[in-house]
């Protein structure tokens, strides 16, 4: 086996190369040939000619903290687990294993195909004995929904960010959305969402129906569902509605 570029090959316990904090861009690609006993079909190469190879497969590899990675054209397809950090792709990729992916990723599309198909997908739920009051923060960096499942206890206000460190302005740019829900359960007594923020500063949402909830459902729960559009710098948009469940 050779390796000719920037990066580790590591033999594991069933003598299986493991390709390790290895930089695979365009120009990474043309610098990296893995010759195995096992033939072609175990083999990651890019020969880096005018036409490249169509698809580069990882059969015996397991690829682990890349760094960036563009595709352009090239089809990149990993048989067994990966994990990357930071992939554009403008070609094909296809994960038959487990994917992760550490950071935002970009599916760019063209004009004749959309960025991306998701046949079934699974979102993030938070699921917390809490009750609803004061000022409740929401981080959509760790859940798409939010759900208080003890009864709430007052009106409250609900502040949307990206963290306790990182604001939602710092990861949206202008001209993108970003949509949450969060579930409040209410018992006899009930209460509503009085007030909204991003990043702690005040937005006035644009409710469905035109009117801002002014009660909340008794012995329900209560969803509500924001689509936060990002108009320019900490400015933002909020299209909310408040839907009962019982």
């Amino acid at each position: 086996m050779s390796f000719n570029g920037s990066g580790t090959f590591l033999i594991n316990s069933s003598g299986q190369p493991v390709v390790t904090n290895t930089i695979i861009s365009s120009t990474a690609f043309n610098a990296l040939t893995a010759d195995l006993a096992a033939g072609l079909s175990n083999c990651l190469t890019k020969d880096g000619q005018t036409t490249p190879t169509a698809n580069i497969p990882l059969g015996g590899f397991k690829l682990i903290n890349v760094g960036a990675a563009t595709l352009a054209g090239d089809a990149l397809s990993f048989g067994r687990d990966a994990t990357i950090d930071d992939l554009t792709v403008t070609g094909t990729i296809s994960v038959s294993g487990l994917g992760t992916y550490t950071n935002t990723q970009t599916f760019t599309g063209s004009a004749s195909a959309v960025g991306a198909k998701l046949r079934n997908a699974l979102e993030g739920v938070t699921i917390s004995a809490t009750a609803a009051t004061g000022t409740i923060a929401y981080d959509v960096t760790t859940q798409s929904v939010l759900y208080y499942t003890t009864n709430a206890s007052a009106n409250w206000t609900l502040n949307v960010r990206g963290n306790g460190t990182t604001s939602l302005n710092s990861l949206m740019a202008t001209g993108e959305s970003i949509t949450i829900a969060f579930l409040v359960t209410n018992g006899a007594t009930a209460y509503y969402q009085s007030a909204f923020q991003v990043d702690g500063a005040s937005v006035t949402p644009k409710w469905q129906g035109g009117s801002a909830p002014t009660l909340g459902n008794a012995s329900s729960i209560d969803a509500y569902t924001i689509t936060i559009v990002k108009t320019g710098s900490a400015a933002f948009t909020a299209f909310a509605a408040q839907t009962r469940f019982a």
